[in-house]
């Protein structure tokens, strides 16, 4: 496949982040890496959306801690980044509205509709203007280049953004490539899709909007059996072309990822809490007195 036929995908992943771990960046990574392998696919983004501070989990710290966390921990990366908006927001936002709210914002940043992966042959994709406006994308010697984007991005996110985003926030943009499809997948570790199995956890509707129209990739935790997990939910049957399932060699433990684990290493003063975060992130938790107590 070539530039143009393949999926050019971001990667959205939600959650509390309380703290972000090293096996949180290790998921972007893993799913990245294995996208590719499929040669379907191009992973031009990840964006981090840390839950609002209502969301009224014990023990989460306030969202400026965890938004800094956030940024310290992808700080080197070039791909990877962490979106305020959702912490910004009133009140605690679904997993569907935060995905709903990126595929709307992503549409207006480029002019174009993102494809859904339901109807990836009749959505317009990137590339292809909108209401007779000018393409914001053009080949010159076979390379995609972008015509006045950045200047396009700054105006269109400073109106609907709720504080005005650093320019790098959506560096990723910058590297779709002319009339290529572009899709927001939520990236996930096995745990979430066996919360989709517990009955009342999650609105039927929501679901549908998650997998159906957006789809997910799927990285496994302690060898689980997502096959056997996708049987027990009717939605993630019926939507089961929809869902990535990240195959791997190496068996992912839950404690890399695990936050609370983390947060444990710290209460105790175990050493092994750099197996689990950054150096950056223990730092800023030291400076800031964060996760001493066992209230968090």
């Amino acid at each position: 496949m070539t530039e143009t036929t393949k999926t050019h995908v971001i990667l959205l992943s939600c959650g509390s982040f309380n703290p972000i771990t090293k096996g949180h960046i290790h998921m972007f990574e893993k799913a990245r890496e294995y996208l590719h392998k499929t040669g379907r696919f191009i992973v031009i983004g990840g964006i981090i959306s840390p839950v609002h501070d209502s969301y009224g989990k014990s023990g989460l710290v306030s969202s400026r801690h965890r938004l800094t966390m956030c940024q310290l921990a992808v700080q080197s990366s070039d791909w990877i980044r962490v979106d305020p908006w959702e912490c910004y927001q009133d009140t605690w936002q679904t997993t569907c509205s935060v995905l709903e709210h990126h595929r709307d914002l992503m549409k207006r940043v480029t002019g174009c509709i993102l494809s859904n992966v339901n109807t990836p042959s009749t959505t317009p994709v990137i590339g292809q203007p909108q209401n007779g406006t000018s393409t914001i994308y053009q080949n010159t010697a076979n390379k995609s280049v972008a015509i006045k984007l950045w200047g396009k991005m700054s105006e269109s996110l400073g109106k609907i953004c709720c504080v005005r985003p650093h320019m790098e926030r959506y560096t990723f943009v910058g590297k779709l490539v002319y009339s290529c499809t572009l899709r927001i997948l939520l990236l996930c570790g096995s745990d979430l899709l066996e919360s989709f199995c517990i009955p009342g956890l999650w609105k039927e509707s929501n679901m549908e909007v998650i997998v159906g129209d957006f789809g997910i990739v799927v990285v496994p935790r302690d060898g689980a059996d997502t096959e056997r997990i996708m049987n027990h939910s009717s939605v993630l049957r019926k939507h089961k072309d929809n869902i990535i399932v990240v195959k791997d060699e190496i068996d992912h433990p839950m404690s890399v990822v695990s936050s609370t684990k983390s947060r444990l290493a710290l209460q105790h003063g175990d050493g092994h809490v750099v197996d689990y975060l950054s150096q950056p992130v223990i730092d800023y938790i030291l400076q800031s007195q964060l996760y001493i107590n066992a209230s968090g």
